[in-house]
C-alpha cells in the first residue's frame, strides 16, 4: 500500500540565484530539527528527523520537509518556513508516493 506525501522543499539558491552561504546549511538546519520525529521512531542524536532531510537535487543543497511536521509541531514549520524567508532562498513543494512502511515515519 502506499500513501501520498506532501514535501516543501527549501532550495540552497536565493531567489536572485546565488548560493547560500555556509555549504553546510542544510545539515545544520535538518541537524536542529532532528528532534521532531514521530512517536515510537527510532533514532538518536546523529541522526535526522525523518521529517527534515538535507538531499542535493539537481547538484544543489536542498532540505526536504515533509508538510506532516506542520501538525506535529506547528512552531518548528513555522521555523523552516521562516528560515527560508529570512534568507530569500528559493522553495518548492512536490507530492511523492511512500510505502505503508516508511509512510509512518
Amino acid at each position: 500500500m502506499t500513501q501520498q506525501v506532501e514535501q516543501f522543499i527549501i532550495h540552497g539558491l536565493t531567489n536572485s540565484g546565488r548560493k547560500f552561504r555556509p555549504s553546510d546549511w542544510a545539515e545544520r538546519l535538518a541537524g536542529v530539527m532532528s528532534q521532531f520525529r514521530p512517536q515510537g521512531s527510532p533514532g538518536g542524536p546523529l541522526s535526522y528527523s525523518p521529517y527534515v532531510v538535507p538531499v542535493n537535487i539537481d547538484g544543489v543543497r536542498c532540505v526536504v520537509v515533509d508538510t506532516r511536521l506542520r501538525e506535529l509541531e506547528p512552531l518548528a514549520w513555522r521555523f523552516v518556513c521562516g528560515f527560508a524567508a529570512d534568507n530569500d532562498l528559493q522553495t518548492s513543494q512536490r507530492v511523492v508516493e511512500k510505502s505503508a512502511a516508511t509512510a509512518s515515519s
